[in-house]
């Protein structure tokens, strides 16, 4: 049962998770933790995340990806819920990839250059705090790496007389895998919505 508190406050959210989708219909792999020893996530938030997932899965190195939601304060909350923006969650991608096939630095450069990290609260015509930049770590050489990363990108669009970065990056709290439907989106319907957008601006970092 879904539980809201009073109005114009964040929706309570559940405590049964949602239901969602087992196994990755590109990869083969398990949505779900345990995941190889040795392997690393982070969690990357850069807009609706259909096309996110769909540039992640297809990187070398990388195990897994799940769309889900984060950064904010519903528990297990749905699309409908993170859509009205008072969750104050994220549209997010899970990346779960073998450090030794794939770097961070790699998955930074993508993360970077493959949107618009200037824009706040939206991406293109996807408007909403739902949709901004984010990046959400795992470990601490991660939270360290990302935000020298994001210095680096900063001094690049400043140099091409580009806006200041709004990515929030921080810790990761908790990631909410998002529906089934969700899950792969565009490899079920390759014809789907994408909105990634790039600055046109190399990240130095690569």
């Amino acid at each position: 049962m879904t539980l809201f508190s009073k109005a114009n406050s964040a929706p309570l959210g559940r405590v049964t998770p949602i239901e969602t989708s087992s196994v990755h219909t590109v990869t083969g792999h398990s949505l779900h933790p345990p995941f190889p020893a040795g392997y690393e996530e982070i969690v990357l938030g850069m807009g609706c995340f259909w096309g996110v997932e769909l540039l992640f899965w297809q990187v070398p190195g990388v195990y897994v990806t799940a769309a889900g939601y984060a950064g904010g304060e519903t528990p297990n909350p749905t699309y409908q819920e993170t859509c009205t923006g008072q969750t104050g969650h994220t549209e997010v991608v899970r990346v779960v990839y073998d450090p030794s096939a794939t770097s961070l630095a790699t998955l930074l450069q993508i993360f970077w250059e493959q949107h618009d990290p200037t824009q706040g609260n939206r991406q293109g015509n996807d408007v909403g705090s739902q949709y901004r930049s984010a990046i959400f770590t795992t470990t601490a050489a991660q939270l360290m790496a990302a935000e020298k990363s994001a210095n680096a990108y900063q001094k690049a669009l400043d140099e091409a007389g580009r806006g200041t970065i709004t990515t929030e990056i921080k810790p990761l709290n908790t990631f909410y895998y998002a529906e089934a439907y969700h899950q792969q989106y565009l490899d079920k319907n390759p014809a789907g919505y994408c909105g990634l957008k790039g600055t046109g601006v190399t990240c130095p970092i690569g």
